[in-house]
């Protein structure tokens, strides 16, 4: 593993090297690194073991009712939802 100060000079100077164009780009990705590392959901979700059940004939089932709906139209917007759960 890297000396952590020897990433950070690297990082600095990549930093440094950036087209203007990519540096909002940059902070945007650095910012979730940062935040993902402080907010206990972020990093809770971040280090959660992958679900590697297979789904049940039920769950599946309900996936293709899901699909069949959102097909046909049968679907509200977010606005709406929350409205109707007035939020």
């Amino acid at each position: 593993m890297q000396d952590a100060n020897a990433v950070k000079d690297r990082l600095h100077r990549l930093v440094d090297e950036l087209p203007p164009t990519e540096a909002s780009a940059a902070e945007r990705y650095l910012e979730f690194l940062k935040d993902r590392a402080e907010h206990p959901v972020l990093r809770a979700i971040h280090n959660a073991q992958v679900d590697d059940e297979e789904l049940t004939e039920d769950e599946i089932e309900q996936i293709r009712e899901g699909e069949e709906d959102i097909a046909k139209g049968n679907v509200v917007s977010l606005e709406e939802l929350k409205r109707e759960l007035g939020l």
